[in-house]
């Protein structure tokens, strides 16, 4: 996944302005969701548009990813925004070199979708997360996306882009349902492609 990434870093942000509107209305609310004074764990963060909209009400944020291209996008743009509590870091998601408990708020936004075993990631993220703190997962909601979405889906694939799991708000409910997880809340962000933002709190 890492190689497709690295290769797509300079297109990401254009590719989401295809999506605007869900993704910055998700973004801000995951803001908004963050404890005031957090340490907070981005992983999956892409260009650090989570990371970033964390960083307001953090403390400090870890901004990670597997595509090192990735994170010096992200870098460039908190350089721009003058923000200097953000922190940046390779991390594989499904195998986090974090101690237990080591952040009270974990975000992993727009990437469950992506992985073969995303209960792999999932394990990792609560095992990460603070007693007292919360997990915080956006995810796009491929199965449920009208006809100008899913063409616009067929066009990332033809480019090497693949998904493995197209949640519906009900089958994201039950993926954590099934694997034992306190669902807090599902709130879902309207849009082209929508997003389900899922809250766990520990």
């Amino acid at each position: 996944m890492a190689s497709f990434w690295d290769r797509w870093a300079w297109f990401y942000d254009l590719a989401e302005r295809t999506n605007l509107g869900a993704n910055t209305a998700a973004a801000k609310r995951v803001g908004e969701l963050v404890p005031t004074g957090a340490r907070v764990l981005d992983c999956a963060a892409g260009t650090g548009e989570f990371s970033l909209a964390a960083a307001g009400k953090a403390a400090s944020v870890l901004s990670t990813d597997l595509s090192r291209p990735m994170l010096d996008r992200a870098a460039a743009k908190a350089r721009r925004r003058g923000l200097t509590n953000i922190s940046f870091a390779l991390r594989d998601i499904t195998a986090l070199s974090d101690p237990d408990g080591s952040f009270d708020a974990v975000i992993a936004a727009n990437v469950l979708h992506l992985l073969p075993q995303p209960e792999k990631a999932l394990a990792e993220l609560w095992r990460v997360t603070a007693p007292g703190g919360r997990l915080i997962l956006p995810t796009y909601l491929q199965g449920k996306v009208g006809t100008a979405a899913g063409t616009l889906i067929k066009i990332y694939q033809g480019v090497g882009f693949h998904y493995e799991h197209a949640f519906t708000p009900e089958t994201y409910r039950a993926f954590f349902e099934k694997n034992g997880y306190p669902l807090t809340a599902l709130e879902v962000i309207p849009g082209r492609v929508p997003e389900g933002i899922a809250v766990l709190n520990r």
